[in-house]
C-alpha cells in the first residue's frame, strides 16, 4: 500500500501564505460501477511567489493532470501528494482526472446497498481530511473556496449537495456555487432518496431518507420540520448575522460514523435517527439535540471556520452548548441540561482523567492525525461545560455579543482561539483573556469538597476546599521514548486548577412527607482556584448540602457524611431533576475513585431508581449500573447478585408502569430486564409470544435485542437467528444478525466471527461494530480467554490495513473490557510499547487501558 503522509500544522501554514484558492469545478461520475468513481477537478488558484507547493489525492488511478494546460507526470503522486513544483507567482488552473474508489467505512464517498430492496445509496464524509479521496485538493480548513459540483448519476436518483441542486437531463445534476466554504465541508448525498420538501423564511427545506424508511420518516416529517424550523428562527434572534446559505436539507444516511456532519446547506445524519421501532421521549430529545447542534454549525464552524485543527473544540464546544440552549428555548424540549448532565458529562469527565487528556484549547495539534484524536468528550462535553460556566459568569447579553462580533469580523473567513477571546472582550470588561487560560488551556478535573459544621448564634458554616482530582501517568509509548512505562496508570493528585461560579442547594428533610426534601435556599459562591472558602449562613445545619445544584461548572463533587446518609434514605425526594443529576454523577465519580464501594452504588439505586420520572436519569443510571458496575468494577463472583438485583430493580420499574401512563420509562426497563436477564425463560416467552405482558409489542429493535441476549445465554442458534433475518432482512437486520451471531456461546461461532473482522475486510463500519458487540461476554469469559491475547497483535493489523474509522471501531467495541485483570494490562501494554498501533488505534488503547487499570483498582478496593 502506497504511503498516505499526514498534513503538519508547518506545511499547511507554509502553503496558507502561499496560495489563494479561488474556485474548485469538480465532476462526479457514479455511474462507472460498483468499486469506483470517476473524479475530475479543476481549481483556480493563484501563487503569491514563485514556489513548489502539493495538492492531496487519493486516486485508485490517477490518469491525467495538468498545470496551466501542461501535462504533469501522474506517476510523480508520492501517496496522497501530488508535486507541483515550480509554481510561479500569478494565477493557475490545476486539471486532474482520477477514478476514486468508494468506501465500506465511512470515509470519503461512502457506498451502501439496502438489502431491503437492493437500491444503492452514496454520501460523502470528507472531515478531517478525506476530500482528498474524493476530488484533488489543497486540503486544509483556510484555503477556503467557491465549489461548483456536476453530479452525472443513475437517472432514477436524486442527487443532494451544499446548493441546490437542478437536474439538467440524462442524470445529470448542477448543484448552485457556494459560498467560500473549506474542503472538508463539501457535501454529495445521492441515490433514490424518498424526500419530504418545504420551504421557510423564504429557504427550500427538506429532509431525506432511504425509500426502505419512508413510513418512518412520514411518521415523524411534522416533528422534524417543526424542530428544525423552531430551531431556525431562534438562532435568528440570537445571531445578528443571517443564515448564510441558499437551502437547508437534512439527509439520514446509512452507516455513518458520528451522530451526524454539518455540510453546509447539507447536514448528513445517521439514519438511525429515523425510528423503524419504539422509543423513549429522551431518545427523541436527543435527536432534536443533534438538529440543533448541526444548524448551529451553520454559524460556527462554517460561516466562520477554524484555521488549523487546534480550535476544533470551539466548532464542537460552540455547537454542544448552543444545541441543549437552544433546544430548551425553542421546543418543548425543556429539560435538556438533565440529560446533558446524565449522559454527556460524564463523557467529558472519564475523558479528561485518562492519560490521554488534553486542554480543552490545545496549543501543539502537530499535524491532522493528532488531530483527529481530539474528537472527545473535552472537546464537546468540557468544553460545552465551560462555555456554560462562561455564560453564567460573562452573563448571555454580553456573550451573544462578542459571538456576533466575532461573526461580523470573520464572516466566510477563517478564526482563531485569540480571534473569538478578542471577540469577547470587545463585549465585556471582565478579563476573559485569564478566564481562558484557566478554562481552556488547563487539564483535569477538580473536585469540590463540602466541609459543612455548626456555627454560633443560629448560624451554620459551609466550607469549599477546590482539591483538584486524580489523574493518570500518560501510557507507554515505545521503549525508547518511555523508560518509565512501567508507572502508567498510577494515579496522581493535581491542585484544583481553575475558577468556579457555583450555585450551592440547601436541603431540609420534610416534615410532612419522609420520603422527600425540601429546597432551603440556593445561593451563589466563587471557589478561586487553588484555595478553600469559607462561608456563613443563617439557620441549623441541613440535612443535605449539595455544590453545584443547577450543574453550571465543570468539576466533581463530594457530600460530607451527612449528606451522604440523607441521599441514601432520600435521593429520590429531591424535588428538581438536574439536582438529581448532579447527585448521581457525584455517585458515579465516587465510584470510580474508588471512594463508594460499587455494591453501595446498586443499593442506591435498587431504593431509588423505582421512584425516579426522569427518563435521562433512568437510562443513565441503569447502563452504568450494568455495562460498568456488574460488567467491571464488581468481580466475576459479584456479578450473578448485581444482575439479580438489576432485575428486580427493572421488574419494579415494569410493575409501576402498567397502567400505560409512562411508555417511556416502561420501555427503558424492559430493554434493561432483557439485558440483565441471567436465565432465559421469561425473555425468551416474550419473543414467543411477541409482547411483553402489558406491553409493549415487540418491534424489531426489542426483538433483536431479546434473541442477542439469548445468544449469549446459549439458548438459540443458528436456525433462529436465520429465522428471524428473514422476517427483518434490513439493514439493521443484517447488524442484529451479526451481533447475535458473534454472541453463540459455540468455538464455531467465535471463530467465524474473530475471523470477519480481523482475517478480512469484507465487512463494513456497521458490520464490524455488530460483530464486535456480540463477541466479548462476561459469561462467555473462559471460552473467549484465548482471543484476548490475539485482540492486540490482530487490532494493529486490521487498523493499518483499513485505517482510522475501523481502528476506531476495534478500540472501542472489539477490545476486551470484559477482562479487567492484570494479564490483560500487562499485554496492552505491551502492545503500547512494541507493535506501533496507528494514532487512532493507539488512542483508543491508550484509554481503554486506564479504564481497565481503574476498574482493577475498584476491584481490588
Amino acid at each position: 500500500m502506497a504511503r498516505m503522509s499526514v498534513l503538519t500544522r508547518d506545511e499547511a501554514q507554509n502553503r496558507a501564505q502561499l496560495l489563494d484558492v479561488h474556485r474548485y469545478t469538480i465532476e462526479l461520475d457514479l455511474t462507472t460501477g460498483d468499486e469506483t468513481f470517476d473524479s475530475r477537478t479543476l481549481i483556480r488558484f493563484s501563487a503569491r511567489t514563485d514556489a513548489d507547493t502539493f495538492v492531496e489525492l487519493k486516486p485508485a488511478e490517477l490518469r491525467s493532470v495538468t498545470l496551466d494546460g501542461q501535462p504533469l507526470d501522474a506517476g510523480a503522486l508520492d501517496g496522497n501528494r501530488l508535486p507541483l513544483k515550480n509554481l510561479t507567482a500569478g494565477e493557475h488552473e490545476l486539471r486532474v482526472d482520477a477514478s476514486m474508489r468508494y468506501s465500506r467505512t465511512g470515509e470519503g464517498m461512502h457506498r451502501f446497498t439496502d438489502p431491503t430492496d437492493g437500491e444503492t445509496y452514496v454520501y460523502t464524509q470528507l472531515f478531517l481530511d478525506d476530500v482528498q479521496r474524493v476530488f484533488a485538493a489543497f486540503d486544509q480548513p483556510d484555503l477556503k473556496a467557491v465549489f461548483e459540483l456536476t453530479v452525472t448519476a443513475p437517472r432514477h436518483w436524486t442527487v443532494l449537495a451544499n446548493g441546490v441542486t437542478e437536474h439538467t437531463g440524462e442524470g445529470v445534476w448542477r448543484a448552485a456555487p457556494t459560498p467560500l466554504i473549506s474542503t472538508y465541508l463539501v457535501a454529495v448525498a445521492a441515490g433514490p432518496w424518498h424526500s419530504v420538501r418545504t420551504e421557510h423564511r423564504g429557504l427550500p427545506f427538506g429532509i431525506h431518507c432511504r425509500r426502505s424508511l419512508a413510513p418512518y420518516l412520514d411518521a415523524d416529517a411534522d416533528e422534524l420540520l417543526d424542530i428544525t424550523r423552531a430551531c431556525f428562527d431562534r438562532y435568528h434572534e440570537k445571531f445578528e448575522e443571517p443564515y448564510p446559505f441558499d437551502s437547508y436539507d437534512q439527509a439520514f444516511v446509512p452507516e455513518f460514523n458520528a451522530g451526524a456532519m454539518e455540510n453546509p446547506g447539507l447536514v448528513t445524519f445517521r439514519d438511525e435517527f429515523v425510528y423503524r421501532s419504539a422509543v423513549t421521549d429522551t431518545e427523541r430529545q436527543t435527536r432534536a439535540m443533534v438538529i440543533a447542534h448541526e444548524m448551529a454549525h451553520m454559524w460556527f464552524g462554517d460561516l466562520v471556520t477554524l484555521a488549523w485543527w487546534d480550535d476544533i473544540w470551539l466548532n464542537e464546544s460552540f455547537a454542544e452548548y448552543m444545541g441543549y440552549q437552544t433546544l430548551t428555548e425553542a421546543t418543548r424540549f425543556t429539560d435538556t441540561w438533565t440529560d446533558f448532565g446524565v449522559t454527556r458529562k460524564p463523557w467529558g469527565y472519564d475523558a479528561d482523567q485518562r492519560p490521554s487528556t488534553h486542554p480543552v484549547a490545545p496549543e501543539n495539534v502537530g499535524d491532522t492525525a493528532s488531530a483527529l484524536l481530539n474528537f472527545d468528550g473535552i472537546s464537546y462535553a468540557k468544553g460545552a461545560s465551560a462555555l456554560r460556566q462562561l455564560v453564567a459568569w460573562l452573563g448571555e447579553k454580553d456573550f451573544l455579543a462578542g459571538i456576533n462580533t466575532h461573526f461580523a469580523r470573520h464572516r466566510f473567513a477563517n478564526a482563531t482561539l485569540a480571534d473569538f477571546i478578542e471577540s469577547l472582550a470587545s463585549a465585556t470588561e471582565r478579563d476573559v483573556h485569564a478566564w481562558a487560560d484557566a478554562w481552556l488551556r488547563t487539564t483535569g478535573v477538580d473536585t469540590l469538597v463540602p466541609e459543612p459544621g455548626n456555627g454560633d448564634n443560629a448560624y451554620w458554616r459551609l466550607g469549599i476546599e477546590n482539591k483538584g482530582g486524580l489523574v493518570t501517568r500518560p501510557a507507554p509509548g515505545p521503549d525508547k521514548d518511555r523508560p518509565g512505562a512501567e508507572h502508567a496508570g498510577t494515579p496522581v493528585q493535581a491542585r484544583g486548577s481553575r475558577p468556579h461560579r457555583i450555585t450551592i442547594g440547601v436541603y431540609d428533610h420534610d416534615l410532612h412527607d419522609a420520603r422527600r426534601l425540601t429546597l432551603r435556599d440556593r445561593f451563589e459562591a466563587d471557589i478561586p482556584a487553588h484555595e478553600s472558602i469559607a462561608i456563613a449562613t443563617g439557620g441549623t445545619r441541613p440535612a443535605l448540602v449539595v455544590l453545584n445544584d443547577g450543574d453550571l461548572t465543570y468539576a466533581k463533587i463530594r457530600f460530607d457524611a451527612d449528606s451522604l446518609d440523607t441521599l441514601r434514605a432520600r435521593l429520590s425526594g429531591l424535588p428538581d431533576p438536574l439536582t438529581r443529576a448532579v447527585v448521581w454523577n457525584a455517585l458515579r465519580d465516587a465510584v470510580r475513585d474508588g471512594e463508594l464501594p460499587a455494591g453501595d452504588f446498586l443499593d442506591i439505586a435498587r431504593a431509588h431508581l423505582p421512584h425516579e420520572t426522569d427518563l435521562a436519569l433512568v437510562q443513565g443510571v441503569l447502563a452504568f449500573a450494568s455495562v460498568h458496575i456488574a460488567g467491571r468494577y464488581l468481580t466475576p463472583d459479584q456479578r450473578p447478585a448485581a444482575l439479580a438485583t438489576l432485575t428486580e430493580l427493572c421488574r419494579d420499574l415494569i410493575r409501576r408502569t402498567e397502567d400505560g401512563d409512562h411508555p417511556g420509562l416502561r420501555l427503558i426497563a424492559v430493554r434493561h430486564r432483557i439485558d440483565t436477564a441471567a436465565h432465559p425463560d421469561t425473555i425468551a416467552a416474550w419473543l414467543a409470544d411477541g409482547t411483553v405482558p402489558g406491553g409493549p409489542e415487540l418491534d424489531p429493535e426489542l426483538r433483536w435485542r431479546v434473541l442477542a441476549r439469548l445468544a449469549v445465554l446459549g439458548a438459540t442458534d443458528e436456525a433462529a437467528i436465520a429465522a428471524e433475518l428473514a422476517r427483518d432482512p434490513s439493514a439493521t437486520g443484517q447488524e442484529g444478525a451479526a451481533r447475535c451471531r458473534a454472541a453463540l456461546p459455540d468455538e464455531d461461532a467465535k471463530a467465524r466471527a474473530w475471523d470477519a473482522m480481523f482475517g478480512s475486510d469484507d465487512l463494513s463500519n456497521y458490520l464490524f461494530t455488530a460483530t464486535a458487540q456480540g463477541f466479548w461476554q462476561p459469561e462467555q469469559a473462559d471460552l473467549v480467554r484465548p482471543y484476548v491475547s490475539r485482540y492486540f497483535k490482530d487490532a494493529v493489523a486490521v487498523a493499518a490495513r483499513r485505517g482510522p474509522a475501523i481502528a476506531e471501531a476495534a478500540g472501542r467495541w472489539a477490545f476486551p473490557a470484559h477482562a479487567v485483570d492484570a494479564e490483560t494490562l500487562k499485554l496492552g501494554e505491551k502492545c503500547l510499547r512494541k507493535a506501533d498501533p496507528i494514532p487512532a488505534l493507539r488512542r483508543k488503547l491508550v484509554d481503554q487501558l486506564d479504564d481497565l487499570a481503574r476498574a482493577l483498582r475498584v476491584q481490588q478496593k
